[in-house]
């Protein structure tokens, strides 16, 4: 009898554990984030009561978590701007922007010798994928390829 309650308890164990090890990762900042709404608002404070200092009306724009309290998460933009947003307003869905002046290209496959598929201007946004050897998968809108890690923010180590 007490090795079938040491069965259920080791089952238990290897049931509860992953959660909360995946819980206390969730917990650590900085990370990355993506706006998942429509319209954000970012706040000067961790509070409704706090005035509004930005709007953002830019789905999967990434966005940089670097403090929580509460439900509430402080926040850098691809711009440096830093604010406050609530955590409903944001997803684990990595997304990323297009950084620097001049268009880039999208390729099939990873590197330069690939076909180009589109380009894509500075300042649009997609969903991230895999990056390796210095090449990101993004899709934006359906629009799936490969372009330079180094072309885009929010992507490498927060």
């Amino acid at each position: 009898m007490l090795r079938k309650y040491s069965i259920l308890a080791a089952l238990a164990a290897a049931c509860i554990l992953p959660s909360l090890a995946q819980a206390a990762d969730e917990d650590k900042v900085p990370y990355w984030a993506s706006i998942d709404v429509d319209e954000a608002n970012m706040r000067v404070g961790p509070g409704n009561s706090f005035r509004i200092e930005w709007v953002y009306r830019r789905l999967h724009l990434p966005v940089k978590v670097i403090r929580r309290e509460g439900p509430w998460r402080q926040v850098e933009d691809p711009d440096g701007a830093r604010g406050w947003m609530r955590d409903l307003l944001l997803s684990r869905q990595r997304g990323a922007i297009v950084r620097g002046e001049d268009v880039i290209e999208m390729h099939a496959e990873r590197g330069e010798a690939a076909p180009v598929l589109w380009q894509v201007e500075p300042g649009v946004v997609g969903l991230l994928g895999d990056c390796e050897a210095g090449w990101c998968e993004l899709d934006i809108q359906g629009h799936r390829g490969w372009v330079p890690e180094s072309s885009l923010w929010g992507v490498g180590t927060p």
